[in-house]
């Protein structure tokens, strides 16, 4: 495989900055390996992997190098489906294979949703389809509850509530949420430790 070549899109109310590695023998689709937020940079051990193809990978509007021009301060599904499907028709290629992780996958759903010719195979990694959940409701109450607590307390204290919710075993109640919405008491800076295999703890 050979090195990452970058390059840019302009779409409407973005720069997308994607970087396209080209396989040795490129026998077999063009893959994407996508995340949201997360951008191009968290991909590159695993691109490593699939020499048989071209793999793409982009950031996203408003991450990292992809800066957003028209001010907004939000992205919904269907901004990035539609640039996604800018970028396939750009790059020339498809139908390509998408690896989706995180919000990642919500987007691809909403690609192929809105241009399933353009996707021949979709994983669709851990998508946060919180909407889907029998318990959307508390589970939403909590979301709400990080995001206010990221605009009036900083990422610390949000990250610590995402950590205790995805931490979280059965069942979201009306108390898991009420127990979420408390104050944390970290004070910034939230420092993330893996202290053991699956389990991450935040310290501030």
């Amino acid at each position: 495989m050979t090195e990452a070549k970058m390059h840019t899109l302009e779409v409407p109310g973005a720069v997308l900055h994607y970087d396209v590695r080209e396989g040795e023998a490129d026998t077999e689709p063009t893959l994407l390996m996508i995340g949201s937020p997360m951008a191009a940079s968290g991909f590159g051990t695993l691109a490593s992997y699939f020499t048989d193809r071209t793999v793409v990978t982009y950031d996203p509007r408003g991450s990292e190098r992809s800066e957003r021009t028209d001010g907004a301060l939000q992205n919904t599904p269907d901004e990035h489906a539609d640039d996604l499907h800018r970028l396939i028709t750009a790059l020339g290629v498809g139908p390509v294979d998408i690896f989706a992780s995180s919000g990642g996958a919500v987007n691809g759903l909403a690609l192929i949703a809105q241009h399933p010719d353009q996707v021949r195979t979709l994983v669709a990694h851990e998508p946060p389809v919180t909407q889907e959940l029998p318990d959307r409701e508390a589970a939403l109450a909590a979301c709400t509850d990080i995001h206010e607590t990221y605009l009036r307390s900083g990422s610390g204290h949000a990250m610590a509530k995402f950590i205790a919710l995805v931490s979280h075993d059965g069942l979201f109640t009306a108390d898991f949420a009420d127990q979420q919405r408390r104050p944390t008491p970290l004070t910034s800076g939230c420092q993330l430790t893996t202290t053991a295999p699956g389990t991450t703890r935040c310290s501030g």
